[in-house]
């Protein structure tokens, strides 16, 4: 496993890619999705999640990925838990101070990063872990979240046309003038 781990993160570059196409997917199904329910479809993207990315990753499902801002090293990885950096403990060479055998896992996220189109994300700094997402897809939920942004600014850009529609209409009117309505079309009788 932790073999693999390493390939992922030498080839994060790769993987961010695939990453961004797999997101790409997911949020084109969103209308399928939603209309099956994104209850019914959680079990079985999470199960497809938990296969991919514990054999590539050595996943851990806390449900927060962050995979793509940490050079494809996740940092459940680290026997600490540490989410927004190393401790003070990184053993020189990079190693672990609880584990001395394995890299520790920020030293492996930046050497990841470093290698990622987007890797200067890792300097962002990370909410803490919500427990309660443990075991979920964060595929799904990361898909669903960014599905809703876009249906939002599809929607402002809408209203905004509209709105401006009528602002442009009052100031600056068609080249002709309009015809005036006839009084039957207005209500009257003439």
């Amino acid at each position: 496993m932790y073999r693999i781990r390493l390939f992922a993160i030498r080839h994060s570059r790769a993987f961010e890619w695939i990453y961004q196409r797999v997101e790409q997917v997911m949020v084109a199904l969103d209308p399928v999705f939603g209309k099956i329910g994104y209850d019914r479809i959680e079990r079985p993207v999470a199960f497809t999640e938990r296969c991919i990315k514990t054999v590539l990753f050595d996943c851990k499902m806390c449900g927060q990925c962050v995979l793509s801002s940490t050079g494809m090293s996740c940092p459940m990885n680290c026997p600490k838990q540490l989410r927004n950096g190393p401790c003070g403990g990184v053993r020189p060479g990079g190693y672990c101070e609880v584990k001395p055998e394995m890299k520790c896992v920020w030293a492996l996220a930046w050497d990841g990063a470093s290698r990622m189109k987007n890797g200067a994300q890792i300097e962002t700094v990370l909410p803490p872990v919500e427990r309660n997402l443990e075991g979920s897809s964060s595929w799904l939920r990361v898909s669903r979240e960014k599905a809703a942004r876009l249906r939002e600014a599809k929607e402002k850009g809408r209203a905004a046309v509209a709105e401006a529609f009528a602002d442009a209409r009052a100031k600056e009117p068609a080249s002709a003038p309009l015809a005036e309505e006839p009084a039957r079309a207005c209500g009257g009788n003439k």
